[in-house]
Parts: C-alpha cells; sequence; structure tokens
C-alpha cells in the first residue's frame, strides 16, 4: 500500500494508539487520532490508578523502531527478579534470568505516554483530545466523536481501534458484525496502596526487583517508581471465607489483616488504613473475540481485541507488538481489507496464548514461589538452558527476553514443564536429578529455536 495515498484514524491516544500513530506517521501515513480525555500533557495524566507497567523485549522492540526507547528507558527503574517475603523464613531474590542481560523494566503509564504522545505529534500525527468515539457509519464512512458540548463529524478511510478493554469502536463494530466478544472474569480483584521513599529520599526496599508477599490464594506485589516510590498491589478474592475484599472491607479490618498476613509491610505502607479505604477495588477479566477487524473499514489492536489479566506483564508488550505488526501487513499489503485480515491471522493465536499464560503466572506469583519442589524446577530448568543452549529455553526467557511468537513459546513451555516434572518427580535436591534422562528428554521433544 503506498503511504502517500494512506490515511488511518486511530480511536484512542493511550500507548497502543500513540505508539501506532508514530509507526505509521513516520512512513507517510496522514494520521488522526482521537482520545476521550484530555491533554495529559496539558491537564496532567488522568488515567485512573493503574498497576504499574512492566517493559520486556518485545515492547522494547517496537519502542526502538519508534525512536522512543532512549526517552522512555530514562524512567524506568531495572527489575532483576522476584524478590519473594515469605509469611516463614528469610526474603530472597529470584532472577528472571541469567544476568543483568536478561531484566525488565518498571515505567510509570503517564509518562510513557506523555513520550509517545510528544513524538507522534513531531513525525505529523494529527490529535484531537475530549473527542469521545459516539458512532459510526460504516456505510458512508462517517464517525461521530462528541465531547465538551461539541459533536464533530468526521469522514474516514479505515479506523484502528487503540481504545481499551472498554472499546467503543468494538461496540460499534459489534452492531454491524457479531464478534462473538466474551468476558472471563477473575474472581478475584486488587486494590492499590503506596510505599512512599525513605526520610533521606531514597527506596524503602530493594528497588532492582518486583517484590511478591505469595499466601496462597492471595498475594501482594510491590513495583518501583522512578520517584522512589513503590506501587503496591493486593490481589484476593472479591468474596469467600478467606481474606477476600468481601471480609476484609474497611481500614481496621485492613489493618489486623496485614498485622496477621503482610507484618513486614506495616512500616512501609504509613498510609495503608487512608488508601485501603480511598482506592477502589479493581477487577479483572479476560476478553475474547472471534473477529478482530470489519473488512477494510476498522480493526482492533491491543486490550480492545484481547484484554487479559496482568500477572505476566505482558498487556503492554502484547499491544506494542500489535502495532509493528499491524504496521508492517499496512506496508505488505495492496488493500486495508488484506491487511486487517492478515494482521488478525497472525496475531490472534498469540494474544490467546499470552492470555493463557497470564492466568497461569497468577497461580505460579501466589502460591509457587516459595515452594520447595517449584524452586528445584527452576534450578532444573537453568542447569538444562546451560546444557542445551538454544535448545531448552526457560519459560520466562521465552516470553520476556525473546520475540519468538508467544503461541510457541507456550508450546515448548508445556513440553518443558512435563521434562521439569519427571525430572525431579520425589527428588530433594539438584545432586540427585538423573541428568543422562533429561538430556534424553529434551534432545527428544525439542527442536533448537530457529
Amino acid at each position: 500500500m503506498t503511504a502517500d495515498q494512506s490515511e488511518i484514524t486511530i480511536v484512542g491516544g493511550g500507548l497502543a494508539g500513540a505508539l501506532l500513530a508514530i509507526l505509521l506517521a513516520q512512513r507517510g501515513w496522514s494520521v488522526d487520532v482521537y482520545e476521550r480525555r484530555g491533554d495529559p500533557r496539558v491537564h496532567g495524566y488522568a488515567g485512573g490508578r493503574s498497576i504499574n507497567l512492566a517493559l520486556a523485549e518485545r515492547g522494547l522492540h517496537a519502542l526502538r523502531q519508534a525512536g522512543a526507547d532512549a526517552a522512555v528507558m530514562k524512567q524506568a527503574v531495572m527489575m532483576r527478579g522476584r524478590y519473594v517475603h515469605p509469611l516463614q523464613g528469610e526474603p530472597g531474590l529470584q532472577r528472571y534470568g541469567r544476568d543483568d542481560s536478561e531484566v525488565i523494566w518498571s515505567i510509570n503509564r503517564g509518562e510513557l505516554n506523555i513520550v509517545l504522545l510528544d513524538i507522534a505529534e513531531s513525525h505529523g500525527a494529527r490529535l484531537h483530545f475530549e473527542h469521545r468515539l459516539a458512532s459510526v457509519d460504516f456505510v458512508d464512512k462517517v464517525a461521530v466523536f462528541k465531547g465538551d458540548g461539541h459533536e464533530t463529524r468526521r469522514p474516514f478511510r479505515a479506523l484502528v481501534g487503540a481504545d481499551g478493554a472498554g472499546s467503543s469502536l468494538r461496540a460499534e463494530i459489534n452492531k454491524v458484525l457479531p464478534l462473538g466478544e466474551r468476558t472471563e472474569w477473575l474472581d478475584h480483584g486488587y486494590k492499590e496502596l503506596e510505599i512512599p521513599p525513605a526520610k533521606d529520599g531514597g527506596f524503602r526496599i530493594e528497588p532492582n526487583a518486583l517484590h511478591i508477599w505469595p499466601r496462597g490464594h492471595y498475594m501482594c506485589i510491590a513495583l518501583p517508581n522512578d520517584e522512589r516510590t513503590f506501587t503496591v498491589t493486593l490481589f484476593m478474592p472479591h468474596a469467600g471465607a478467606h481474606p477476600s475484599f468481601e471480609t476484609v472491607r474497611d481500614a481496621d479490618e485492613a489493618q489486623a489483616f496485614f498485622e496477621r498476613d503482610f507484618p513486614d509491610t506495616l512500616p512501609l505502607i504509613p498510609e495503608l488504613r487512608h488508601d485501603y479505604e480511598a482506592n477502589p477495588v479493581g477487577i479483572l477479566g479476560t476478553l475474547y473475540l472471534d473477529h478482530w477487524h470489519l473488512h477494510g473499514h476498522a480493526v482492533l489492536i491491543g486490550d480492545a481485541a484481547h484484554a487479559m489479566v496482568p500477572f505476566h506483564g505482558q498487556g503492554m508488550n502484547c499491544a506494542f507488538e500489535d502495532c509493528v505488526a499491524l504496521a508492517d501487513h499496512l506496508d505488505a499489503n495492496a488493500s486495508l481489507s488484506d491487511a486487517f485480515a492478515a494482521f488478525e491471522a497472525q496475531r490472534k493465536p498469540d494474544a490467546e496464548a499470552i492470555q493463557q499464560m497470564a492466568l497461569e503466572n497468577y497461580i505460579e506469583m501466589r502460591d509457587k514461589v516459595d515452594d520447595a519442589s517449584f524452586l528445584l524446577q527452576r534450578q532444573v530448568e537453568l542447569a538444562l538452558q546451560d546444557r542445551h543452549p538454544g535448545r531448552f529455553v526457560p519459560h520466562y526467557a521465552m516470553v520476556s527476553f525473546m520475540r519468538i511468537p508467544y503461541s510457541v513459546a507456550l508450546h515448548r513451555s508445556e513440553v518443558q514443564r512435563v521434562i521439569l516434572e519427571d525430572a525431579t518427580r520425589g527428588l530433594a535436591s539438584l545432586h540427585e536429578v538423573d541428568w543422562d534422562a533429561a538430556d534424553a528428554a529434551v534432545l527428544e521433544r525439542l527442536d533448537p529455536i530457529a
């Protein structure tokens, strides 16, 4: 498709919308972005409270394509691994990778959004804030936007829905093409708290890690911010007799709950009582669609197409991969319809794979990271990686430090999980492992990664 004849209208000026605007504007496209909120560079970021974002290689690669990586990384805080705080026993770091070349980065959503909007505008993308999508006429190809008492009717060539899990464009498409939309809600929710800086202005706990307090059916996590704070997120069931948001209802009950189950956090969260009552309980769900596009008229990306739970830290990274893939398919195909269809065919299996892995990772984070058998499997996993480089690659490394398709990572992870379970069954230490049998299983069941 020739860029000089190409124009695109992006609904949503969040992370994915802004990044896609950069990638297409760089290619010479005429790009308009419509965002329902005000300009965060003027009014401040109004996205609401949000679990910190974990930036990994997939997202970094996309930012490099957009020339945005240097500006973004100035604000990022490195996380080497999970710093696990058991209820009994000593806390300690479990590395994500082999060394500091395999890490992820904690990033503030608002700061990242502002960087991307600035770059998009510098490449000629036109940004329209306080414009909420109200309706779409796909026959005459006119979109109606509303905001601040005004109504704007804009003709379009094609629409891209980058407007999140509650996508207005998805709702409009669904009126003319049933998308098979279904959301599976998690029976757990979350509430955000904060660890402020220490009195000397530094971090109160180890800054270069994602902290986890695993407690079986519930957990706390804490991610560092460049302001020397930590965003703390409590995850637990919405209801039930076990600790749940139904049974821990107010500041007094929260204080007692943390004294019993997270005692080491109390000196770190001085505003626990206030934050617990002031901050709402968030909901978590996985969005599935049968279709992501309407012929050549419209296509959905990111959370608008495949919202997921946050437990693998891949929602943003996956959305950024979507942006690169869509831009590439628009380059490679003669028609918008073909480009949108090719994009969906490539990305839908991968989105479904990371949605599944994100759900599985919640169980690992809250219930397994302080389990002896899990820790032994992790030791064997690293040993097999050394013994079979390029053939046995740990699950986390495939997802976070490589860009192989998520669907390939899922399949290989399932094979490797069986190998690890077989190699460690009934064992208590690494020296008991039958390495000949483990090596044979790897060579038989895993091809080298291309």
